[in-house]
């Protein structure tokens, strides 16, 4: 079957034929690939700058944000049945029986770093005509959201944001005494960095959760992801036109950054002007690059004398996913023109050459395999 592959050894970013999965255990789901994202992982991945193949094999399939169908189910699958559309998950657990992470569904907060990822470190992704993975990894997407399911992974990323900070927010007495149904975002300002897929997905969770949400990217207007931002009642900045030190005066006390911009100069300059008791919530991978220098006084001060909280967020569990599909349908519902217009392209996988090792265009591309029968 046709898979797109690196091969680290030789830097080699190749379309291969790789030998097709068969069901191995009882609980064994087969899905044929309907659609995969191409996002800045996997092109870091075939800039070999990480992505580890499975023991044994020179090769690594990749690609992690998906939407499949199940061709074929083994004896002990229950939940699902032929024809279902699903997102699979991405991360699988270490064997470590002392990872209380692990062990308890939560390989995303993995303590060994021993786990494995579907596309990225020592397992196989889904950029590939068909897969075959545990059924207890399979999350079932209404088929209504086919056209845009291949966002739920990358949603993922702010549900799981979302949820800690839920907790974390706990830690404000006035917050624990919201009336009962109260969005988590009521009378609070966000900041999003990027607006790429993750900060574009993030602005919308953002917004459904009651934040009054600005998006802070590079460009000036007139653009798309400007106009896109407003169409779902966001504000844009444009850091070409406002300078961080003006960030904060345009938006008011900053109670949340959600950066998703993966540049580690840009986040730490918006640190400084995060609001008082403000959460910062880190979600890119920075490449490697040169050092950068921050004023890490002028930070811990902050933190210290403003009760701010930092904190990461990677990868996500069973229930975000869950969380992911259903806000996917909430966003279809309340954005419908913008969610769509979130995937710039379908492409065949003979493109994947332009898409993986070309310049980065558009918003989110998406290597098509199959329609859903």
């Amino acid at each position: 079957m046709k898979a797109v592959a690196v091969s680290p050894d030789n830097r080699e970013v190749a379309l291969v034929d790789h030998e097709e999965p068969t069901l191995a255990r009882s609980t064994d789901v087969k899905l044929r690939m309907l659609d995969v994202g191409v996002c800045g992982t996997d092109r870091e991945i075939c800039a070999f700058e990480y992505g580890t193949p499975p023991g044994g094999s020179q090769r690594l399939v990749i690609g992690h944000e998906s939407l499949g169908q199940v061709i074929e189910l083994g004896p002990g699958v229950t939940g699902l049945k032929l024809g279902d559309l699903v997102v699979p998950m991405v991360r699988r657990p270490c064997d470590h029986a002392d990872c209380g992470a692990c062990t308890s569904g939560r390989q995303d907060f993995c303590f060994s770093g021993d786990f494995s990822e579907r596309g990225i470190k020592q397992a196989h992704g889904f950029m590939t005509e068909y897969v075959v993975d545990d059924a207890r990894y399979m999350n079932l997407v209404p088929r209504e959201l086919a056209e845009v399911a291949v966002l739920v992974e990358p949603l993922t990323i702010a549900e799981k944001a979302l949820e800690q900070l839920a907790q974390v927010q706990m830690r404000l007495p006035w917050v624990m005494s919201k009336r009962a149904g109260a969005p988590i975002g009521e009378g609070h300002r966000a900041v999003v960095l990027g607006a790429g897929p993750v900060g574009l997905l993030g602005a919308m969770a953002l917004l459904v959760n009651g934040f009054e949400t600005y998006v802070y990217s590079r460009s000036k207007r007139p653009n798309d992801k400007a106009d896109l931002v407003e169409s779902i009642g966001a504000k844009y900045i444009a850091s070409e036109e406002v300078p961080v030190e003006g960030l904060a005066k345009q938006v008011g006390n900053i109670d949340l950054v959600y950066e998703a911009v993966g540049a580690s100069q840009i986040a730490f300059e918006v640190m400084k002007v995060l609001g008082t008791n403000g959460v910062f919530i880190f979600t890119g991978v920075p490449g490697r690059k040169a050092p950068i220098q921050v004023d890490t006084d002028l930070l811990m001060r902050n933190l210290v004398l403003k009760n701010q909280i930092v904190y990461g967020t990677v990868n996500a569990g069973k229930i975000t996913f869950q969380d992911a599909i259903r806000d996917v349908g909430l966003f279809v519902q309340r954005f419908p023109e913008a969610v769509r217009a979130l995937i710039t392209g379908r492409f065949p996988v003979e493109a994947h050459r332009d898409l993986l090792l070309g310049k980065a265009t558009g918003i989110k591309n998406v290597i098509h395999f199959a329609d859903a029968a």
